[in-house]
């Protein structure tokens, strides 16, 4: 299980407007981000999707802090399907 995962998009770069918070479970707010209410991340070998239902923005940020294992972060693949916006 990964802690503190949260996964924010935005229309800026530098993450000021329009910030949306589309997965959240840090309980404790130790990112500093919200308190998070999405239950524990569990990784699989098929990835995690989340649903951005319809929410618009350009940037994407992925937090987090360690897992069950150790305090590492193991992001190998971040895959990001949109359709342009008219």
């Amino acid at each position: 299980m990964y802690f503190d995962v949260v996964v924010q998009v935005a229309d800026d770069r530098d993450f000021i407007s329009n910030v949306k918070t589309l997965f959240n479970n840090d309980i404790d707010n130790s990112l500093g981000l919200g308190v998070g209410k999405d239950m524990h991340y569990t990784e699989t070998n098929e990835g995690r999707l989340f649903d951005a239902k319809g929410v618009k923005a350009r940037y994407v940020r992925l937090y987090s802090k360690g897992n069950t294992s150790n305090d590492l972060n193991h992001y190998i693949e971040v895959e990001v399907y949109g359709k342009p916006v008219e």
